[in-house]
């Protein structure tokens, strides 16, 4: 016993002095060793180290079509109808689904015959979850179940499965609930959300999280960058903003960042001059197409910068990231988050804020 003391001691002090422990959750060594996990700039990061015991993957998905927009006509005006599904979660080493929350927003843009708008472009944008009951399954369309209940039995459902387990025994070939007690509560169409775990799923890296940390779900949304028609076709734009992260008491263990910009053109007789039948690409899937790069001679693409951004607040609290210095444009003002990340962080800074409360 004594040997296995001085051995373990030995150990200790030799990290101690070759600078390796990390922070309070996640102990790495500062320097890169052989299979180390390295960012790859896309908002990810690669999956080649061996995790230490306990060690979760943060996945986030945003799906979002506006495949139900409608052009204007003389006694009715058109509308962007939007659909937007946001799933986070924490996957073990065996593919299980530890950990799941799913929200989802379903807003719309109007604008008339004349191209013009005419809904309220500063209206708040509100989730699902967020509204609660008054979103309006019970009230209006006789469900046992509002939205955020069966979406959450969904989610609760998906937990301790694969996702192969999960999509066989979740759903039918009708997107319906298949199994009894899923069903007894869960009467939506599930199929939409079911992709959006497994997307979720497959993303899903380690950068942090350890089993027993909090995962948390936190989404911006507005309509405010919609205009009418002009010397262009009109946009009705929603932005998406979303950030899963995980805690551990008050310290962010991890955190995964994306955006999505669903746009739908119009033009001056109110009919749709843009594709609506397919999903909107976010951010992290557009990569250097997002075209920061290309186009506003950036150093560093959206993907790359948000996933830099998502590093440095790893290991802070919620305090400490709402602290952080930026300039009179909301671009960090600290020189090691400024040499990557030159885009305003002010929402980034709001997500966090929403998601640690």
């Amino acid at each position: 016993m004594k040997k296995l003391t001085a051995i373990l001691s030995l150990v200790l002090s030799l990290c101690l002095l070759a600078g390796c422990m990390g922070t309070p959750v996640v102990y790495r060594c500062d320097c890169p060793t052989e299979g180390e996990q390295t960012n790859t700039g896309n908002g990810t990061s690669s999956d080649t180290e061996t995790p230490a015991e306990g060690a979760l993957k943060t996945g986030l998905a945003i799906v979002a079509n506006a495949k139900d927009s409608t052009a204007a006509a003389a006694d009715a005006d058109g509308e962007a109808k939007y659909d937007v599904t946001v799933v986070a979660v924490l996957v073990d080493a065996g593919g299980v689904i530890r950990d799941c929350i799913i929200d989802s927003i379903g807003t719309s843009v109007k604008f008339n015959a004349a191209g013009a708008i005419t809904s309220d472009l500063s209206a708040e944008v509100l989730t699902k979850n967020e509204l609660g009951d008054s979103y309006g399954m019970k009230a209006y369309g006789g469900a046992k179940y509002e939205w955020y209940e069966q979406a959450a039995a969904l989610a609760d459902f998906a937990v301790g499965k694969t996702i192969d387990e999960l999509k066989n025994g979740a759903v039918g070939a009708d997107g319906k609930a298949v199994d009894v007690d899923l069903a007894s509560t869960a009467t939506i169409y599930l199929g939409g959300y079911v992709a959006a775990i497994e997307k979720a799923v497959a993303n899903a890296q380690h950068l942090g999280a350890q089993s027993g940390d909090i995962l948390k779900l936190a989404i911006l949304s507005n309509v405010g960058s919609s205009a009418g028609v002009g010397e262009k076709d009109g946009t009705a734009q929603l932005d998406t903003d979303a950030a899963a992260i995980t805690m551990n008491g008050d310290t962010i263990t991890s955190c995964r960042i994306d955006s999505v910009q669903a746009k739908v053109s119009f033009d001056a007789a109110g009919a749709i001059t843009s594709d609506i039948s397919a999903e909107f690409a976010t951010k992290n899937e557009l990569g250097e197409n997002y075209g920061m790069k290309a186009w506003g001679g950036a150093s560093y693409e959206w993907n790359e910068q948000a996933a830099s951004f998502a590093s440095y607040v790893t290991g802070k609290t919620a305090a400490e990231v709402a602290g952080i210095a930026v300039n009179e444009k909301t671009a960090p003002a600290d020189a090691d988050l400024s040499a990557t990340v030159t885009i305003a962080i002010g929402g980034f800074q709001a997500l966090i804020a929403k998601a640690a409360k």
